[in-house]
């Protein structure tokens, strides 16, 4: 008795199966899905389809820097997506606490991204830069795409005492991609720029696909965010020795506006120790001359 009913629910378990596969095959778009969410540099920066500057002023850094962090807003906020207010915080805590004790940053402020929704442009960052008395401005963007399909063939079967009930399963891939610009709005020069990106495969039922598509949307950008820090961190000592060696397209100043070491001045102990060995040979010679 008992081998007959388990054969029974099995054979049960089966032909519904079979029914899921037939019922499947005319699946059109309702077995797909697709979301996307962004915030674009480019379309911020230059909005409404402003064209950049044909070439750039050499922008002038004063030393040490104060930095203003910010995430840029979606480009479309009434879409669903994105990474929540949560989640944004945390990302630039994350910034922030990697790069604060950098030697030549004095402070890194983050600035809330609702200031940035009616300050796009250079010429709104230049508000902002007076507003929080900052020299630079980091923006931080983010694109992110979800692909969910049913799996018609993948079905999940589910024997009970009560026979069998199947669920179906939803296969989803999650894109990320996050990247951290810094720019001069006064001279609108991009200084330094790194990017860091992260897919996020899954399985899910039906029933718990939207908790799952949300886990691999945070779990995306923690780990897009990771990437994007190191290789901002590589992308930042490049960038200093190249500001060390005078190869770098910047000037380094002081606060008050006076020339500094790097970026193609030269220090004043290093200048007089090269004019050295010129003043003493003209001294010499002055004194022969005299003699």
């Amino acid at each position: 008795m008992r081998f007959r009913t388990t054969l029974t629910l099995l054979l049960g378990t089966l032909g519904l199966g079979g029914c899921v596969e037939l019922l499947g095959g005319g699946c059109g778009a309702s077995c797909a899905s697709h979301a996307h969410s962004s915030s674009s540099l480019v379309g911020f920066l230059y909005p409404n389809g402003a064209s950049p500057p044909a070439e750039n002023s050499v922008p002038q850094l004063p030393i040490p820097l104060r930095v203003g962090l910010a995430f840029l807003p979606s480009r479309d906020p009434a879409r669903v997506g994105g990474p929540t207010e949560a989640q944004k915080e945390v990302l630039l805590e994350r910034v922030r606490e990697r790069f604060k004790s950098r030697r030549f940053v004095s402070e890194i402020t983050i600035i809330p991204d609702y200031y940035l929704e009616s300050a796009k442009g250079f010429s709104g960052l230049e508000g902002l830069q007076r507003l929080y008395a900052v020299d630079v401005v980091a923006l931080v963007s983010y694109d992110q795409i979800t692909n969910a399909d049913l799996i018609r063939y993948r079905s999940l079967a589910y024997l009970t005492i009560v026979g069998a009930f199947l669920v179906n399963g939803n296969e989803h891939d999650t894109t990320t991609l996050v990247d951290l610009a810094v720019v001069d709005p006064r001279t609108r020069s991009l200084i330094l720029r790194a990017g860091g990106s992260d897919t996020q495969h899954g399985v899910s039922p039906l029933y718990y696909e939207a908790k799952d598509v949300r886990q691999a949307s945070a779990g995306g950008f923690s780990a897009a965010t990771d990437a994007m820090i190191e290789h901002f961190d590589v992308a930042l000592r490049e960038f200093e020795a190249n500001v060390k060696d005078g190869r770098a397209r910047v000037a380094l100043v002081n606060h008050d506006g006076t020339p500094r070491a790097g970026g193609g001045g030269l220090d004043p102990l290093a200048l007089l120790l090269l004019l050295a060995p010129w003043a003493l040979r003209r001294l010499a010679a002055t004194r022969r001359a005299a003699g």
